[in-house]
């Protein structure tokens, strides 16, 4: 098969290209390089620098091709807060652009990256997907939005659509920006260089952790599997953990324990947990890699943790607050 992927130089989109190119597919990357990198790609896999809203190279880029992966996104919580314009922008407005040209090049198929964050502060855990959205950010705001438009596209041009809402993934390589890291390599980071970490809220806050490998096979079985056509799923470990537990998990793994510092502000929803019984049923989606073992290959695997790159000095005083609400 013909594929495309858009943002497919980043943590999951080239993990998901490299995977299919290995599986000898030709695949097609498109990346604006806002976060991606081209070193992460396979040398097989073809790769185009460009913006998703650029309707003519996407035009080239889609001829013959069977399906599309869009996962081109924003994806920083608090950074949407602070410019909304610009989350609607790629989020919302690349999307559409996207499927104007699907529409145009008679694509068949197109599977969305969604997250996990549109459910919002819910009172029924595990979250399913007939719950009313609750989004609570512009990012979640502008991630249904993109859901809603790619479904009703598709339901007009006769395009197969899937969305798959993806919660807390992790896994070797995934981006540690200065501010508002993810919460799963800025606690190993810490714990390896004897840093301290302030944790927002009381730390019971809970998330569904999911390791790259299994979100890759959901999003792989996504493009092939019937009868999904303009259906949401999740995909999550369907394990809930509290962020005091991941805390203990990463200083057991490390042999550094992390004392947290405390901010009892903030901290987002207080439980989001997926439900993935229809992941089951629709993707023959089952998790193999449980939340210990995953921090495991994430530290050996990922060459930032290895004893010989690590930070000389201590991080005492980079005391950076880790982002568990993004997806």
């Amino acid at each position: 098969m013909k594929f495309l992927v858009t943002g497919g130089a980043g943590f999951l989109g080239a993990a998901l290209a490299n995977r299919l190119a290995r599986g000898g597919h030709t695949v097609r990357v498109l990346d604006d390089l806002t976060t991606g990198d081209p070193e992460r790609l396979a040398r097989n896999v073809l790769f185009t620098r460009g913006d998703v809203t650029d309707v003519p190279k996407l035009w080239t880029l889609l001829q013959d091709v069977d399906c599309v992966y869009h996962l081109a996104a924003r994806v920083s919580v608090p950074e949407s807060i602070l410019y909304p314009r610009e989350y609607n922008a790629v989020n919302v407005g690349g999307t559409v652009a996207v499927m104007e040209a699907i529409r145009d090049a008679g694509v068949k198929r197109v599977v969305l990256t969604s997250s996990g964050a549109v459910y919002g502060a819910q009172l029924q855990q595990p979250v399913h997907e007939d719950l009313p959205p609750n989004p609570d950010s512009p990012y979640a705001v502008s991630k249904l939005a993109a859901e809603h438009y790619v479904r009703t596209i598709g339901a007009l041009w006769n395009i197969e659509t899937v969305c798959l809402r993806i919660f807390n993934a992790y896994g070797p390589g995934q981006p540690l920006p200065p501010s508002h890291a993810p919460v799963i390599p800025q606690f190993i980071k810490q714990a390896l260089n004897g840093g301290s970490l302030v944790v927002f809220g009381e730390g019971g806050q809970t998330r569904d952790f999911v390791y790259i490998d299994d979100v890759i096979d959901a999003l792989e079985a996504a493009a092939l599997a019937r009868q999904i056509d303009r259906e949401v799923i999740n995909i999550g470990s369907g394990e809930e953990t509290a962020l005091v537990s991941l805390i203990d998990l990463v200083g057991r793994l490390t042999h550094n324990p992390i004392t947290p510092l405390r901010n009892t502000s903030g901290g987002g929803v207080k439980r989001l947990w997926a439900n993935i019984g229809k992941a089951h049923a629709l993707l023959n989606y089952h998790p193999k890699v449980g939340l210990e073992e995953g921090l495991r290959l994430t530290v050996e695997r990922d060459p930032r943790f290895s004893p010989s790159r690590r930070d000389t000095a201590p991080l005492t005083e980079r005391r950076l607050s880790p982002d568990p609400r993004a997806s």
